[in-house]
């Protein structure tokens, strides 16, 4: 069985998250989505509302694990027994930021594949910076979140 983590704080989950999952899916058996807990970002929702955002976007979906993660991905990936970490690219800033965070990774852990997934046309602007300002300033986002986080936002009040 061929499994793989894609790692972020998902701060809100955006259909680009979603798409990479599912782009994900459709070479790995199994896609563990790992909600970080990063100490270095200051995040609007807490890391158990983006669990439970995240869970509720693949719910249904048997191929997905959604987990919590507090450490590093190299720690994570062998937890979890594969060297697959799944990435999304939207342009070649990520590129830059992505290959970076790797190297600093493969210095722990070898043995670390990256598999990056460049992002749809359509979603290459969104991120989830971009949401958190929507809500902040009270702008229409629905376009850039699954229909379960919106959902979710909207009963949070």
């Amino acid at each position: 069985m061929k499994k793989c983590v894609f790692a972020g704080t998902f701060d809100p989950m955006t259909v680009g998250h979603e798409d990479t999952v599912k782009k994900a899916l459709g070479i790995f058996d199994e896609v563990v989505v790992a909600v970080a807990e990063n100490k270095q970002k200051r995040c609007m929702f807490s890391a158990a509302e983006r669990e439970q955002m995240v869970r509720a976007v693949f719910e249904g979906e048997p191929r997905v694990r959604v987990v919590l993660w507090e450490g590093t991905i190299a720690d994570l990936l062998s937890k979890e027994n594969t060297p697959f970490y799944v990435r999304g690219i939207r342009n070649t800033v990520d590129l830059e930021y992505e290959n970076a965070d790797l190297e600093a990774s493969r210095d722990i852990s070898p043995g670390i594949v990256a598999v990056y997934f460049p992002s749809e046309r359509e979603h290459r602007y969104i991120s989830s910076t971009l949401v958190k300002n929507c809500i902040a300033f009270q702008k229409p986002y629905a376009d850039y979140v699954p229909a379960a986080v919106l959902a979710h936002l909207k009963n949070r009040g």
